[in-house]
């Protein structure tokens, strides 16, 4: 007598449905049935899915907002200037640069040995550096990093008055 490949499983939901099992060898079909009976079925599984990445998307872009309001405050209070570059990568450079130049601060100045004066210079640096996407290629720097790499950023990462360049 050939091992049945139709299966009637009551799912952890308590919806009944048939799965063919005939894909998996003879042998795991009971087991994988029994698995199936712990699991919601597909519909239920899908919808709870669905609703987690909706409340998921609606948390990001929430966050989202919050950061990007708290580096818009940020660039007016220290007068950094606008970033250039395409419209998509223009909040994300900006909040990028935020995080990385609170960051820098943190490690150099509140919990380092810089001073004021030191501090300065690093800012002034900051300030020349428009291209977000440098800010955002350097995201996951460390702050201690960040004179290193402001003094390795390219000509083309610098800001310019010229608007034929």
């Amino acid at each position: 007598m050939a091992v049945r490949t139709q299966w009637t499983v009551t799912h952890a939901c308590g919806h009944e449905a048939v799965h063919d099992l005939s894909g998996r060898p003879a042998d795991r079909r009971a087991g994988f049935a029994r698995w199936l009976a712990g699991r919601d079925c597909s519909e239920c599984w899908k919808a709870a899915r669905d609703s987690d990445t909706a409340s998921t998307q609606q948390w990001l872009a929430a966050k989202r907002a919050e950061e990007q309001q708290a580096a818009s405050e940020w660039a007016a209070r220290f007068d950094m200037p606008p970033l250039e570059g395409p419209g998509k990568a223009l909040a994300w450079g900006e909040r990028s640069r935020h995080q990385l130049v609170t960051a820098a601060h943190t490690a150099l100045v509140v919990e380092g040995t810089w001073d004021e004066a030191d501090w300065a210079v690093l800012e002034e640096k900051a300030r020349t550096v428009t291209a977000a996407g440098w800010w955002i290629d350097q995201r996951d720097a460390d702050g201690s990093d960040l004179l290193e790499l402001l003094d390795a950023a390219s000509e083309a990462d610098h800001g310019t008055e010229n608007p034929f360049r």
